[in-house]
């Protein structure tokens, strides 16, 4: 891992934070890990005009399962992946050009479980020390690249809860025209909570979750997305 030296100083309770592994389980207690088939995801922190700012991608529509979804960049290991921390910087560059140099490490989040595929989703942390211009590199997969303020995320206005029609509940992030839940949402709630960047909100308010979310061109194909072998495409890490 990465030396932790020439950090901003609003990055240090974050970064102190993922050293302690009892508030670690915490910010994935909601679905932990059960051994499934490993997966990462890249939280990408960086310095924006206006402060903190997270990176996230918009998935293609065209994507068999979860189309136009917001997720983390992210995918299955690879057996020629030294480890997780290496899967998660290798799907960043592959699907929105950002090098692994440009980026520090600062920890992981234990493995979250995705029931639908069977994926355990680990979150690795990252520090966007050399910024640049991240974009879509394969449209097939990602539509759009948003660099989103962290002061938008911790607004309690554009925070809310979300009911899936099959019983999954969770935190929501309205960003725009797109709603953020799911693993994706769960995942960004435990590393606002750990940085410290958190902002009251009504937990009881509810809102739908688009239809165009709820689009599964998996299953009207008859085609199984719980199938631990399933590319990302169908039922991958991020999904609810």
């Amino acid at each position: 891992m990465s030396e932790q030296a020439g950090l901003p100083g609003w990055l240090g309770t974050l970064a102190a934070a993922l050293q302690q592994p009892d508030r670690l389980a915490g910010a994935v207690r909601l679905r932990p890990g059960r051994g499934g088939r490993p997966a990462a995801v890249l939280v990408l922190v960086g310095q924006g005009p206006a402060g903190p700012e997270v990176v996230l991608v918009e998935r293609a529509a065209t994507l068999r399962n979860h189309p136009s979804q917001i997720a983390f960049p992210g995918g299955a290991a690879d057996p020629g992946d030294a480890d997780l921390v290496a899967t998660a910087l290798r799907e960043a560059e592959e699907e929105v050009g950002v090098p692994a140099s440009a980026v520090q490490v600062l920890g992981l989040l234990p493995a979250a479980h995705v029931a639908i595929s069977g994926f355990d989703v680990t979150a690795v942390v990252a520090w966007w020390h050399d910024p640049g211009g991240a974009e879509a590199v394969d449209p097939q997969e990602v539509a759009a690249v948003h660099v989103v303020p962290v002061d938008v995320l911790t607004d309690p206005a554009l925070r809310a809860s979300v009911r899936h029609p099959s019983g999954y509940t969770g935190p929501a992030f309205q960003v725009g025209e797109h709603l953020v839940w799911g693993l994706t949402a769960h995942l960004l709630d435990g590393v606002l909570e750990l940085a410290g960047w958190q902002r009251a909100w009504d937990a009881t308010r509810t809102v739908p979750i688009p239809a165009r979310y709820l689009v599964d061109r998996a299953a009207r194909s008859g085609r199984d997305p719980s199938r631990p072998e399933a590319p990302l495409d169908e039922g991958g890490p991020d999904a609810h």
